[in-house]
C-alpha cells in the first residue's frame, strides 16, 4: 500500500506500476502503538456520534468496523472504505501522525486533471480538509478509472486493479 516505504531491487522500465494487492493493508509508520491506537479509537467513536456529519453514522460504523475486522489500526482505514484509492492515497498523502498533507493530495488532483482543487472546493470552515479529502477522492475514483491510470507528481503511473475498476465504473 504504502509506496513511500517500498523498496525496489531493480530499476523500473518505465514509470507505469501495475498494481499488487499487499499482503497486509497498513498505513505509514505511525508509532502504532496501544496508546496511539486508543486515541485513534477514541475519536472514530467521536466522529460516530457527531451529529450534522457529512457522512452517515452508519458508514462510519462501517468503515470502522471493517478496518478492525481485517486488524488494521489507526484511523485512515477506520474512516474510509479502504480500497485501492484510499491505500495508495494514505501511502502517498498521509504523514506519520496519519495526516493528510492537504499539498500532496492537491498535487495529485491536478496530475489527474483537476487544475485548481483549492479553489473548486473553497469551503474553508471547520473541517474543510476532510471535507476537501471526501470529495476530491470521490472526483479522482471516477477520474483514474475512467483513464485507467493514477497520476502522480513524480511522474510515476499507477495502474489500479481491474476488480476497483469495474466496482467504480459499474
Amino acid at each position: 500500500m504504502a509506496r513511500k516505504h517500498e523498496t525496489h531491487d531493480e530499476p523500473a522500465a518505465s514509470a507505469l506500476v501495475v498494481y499488487e494487492e499487499p499482503a497486509t493493508p497498513a498505513i505509514a509508520d505511525t508509532g502504532n502503538s496501544d496508546e496511539y491506537e486508543q486515541e485513534a479509537e477514541a475519536e472514530i467513536e467521536e466522529q460516530i456520534a457527531k451529529p450534522g456529519s457529512v457522512v452517515k453514522a452508519a458508514y462510519k460504523v462501517r468503515y470502522r468496523d471493517r478496518a478492525r475486522a481485517a486488524g488494521i489500526r489507526g484511523k485512515a482505514a477506520k474512516r474510509s472504505n479502504w480500497d485501492w484509492l484510499a491505500q495508495t492515497l494514505a501511502g502517498e498523502c498521509l504523514n506519520k501522525a496519519g495526516k493528510i498533507d492537504i499539498d500532496k493530495f492537491v498535487a495529485i488532483l491536478a496530475c489527474n486533471g483537476e487544475p485548481d482543487a483549492l479553489a473548486r472546493w473553497d469551503n474553508r470552515s471547520k473541517g474543510w480538509e476532510g471535507r476537501l479529502r471526501m470529495t476530491g477522492g470521490l472526483w479522482l475514483r471516477t477520474e483514474v478509472a475512467e483513464a485507467g491510470v493514477l497520476r502522480l507528481p513524480d511522474g510515476e503511473e499507477l495502474v489500479p486493479p481491474a476488480e476497483w475498476v469495474a466496482k467504480i465504473l459499474r
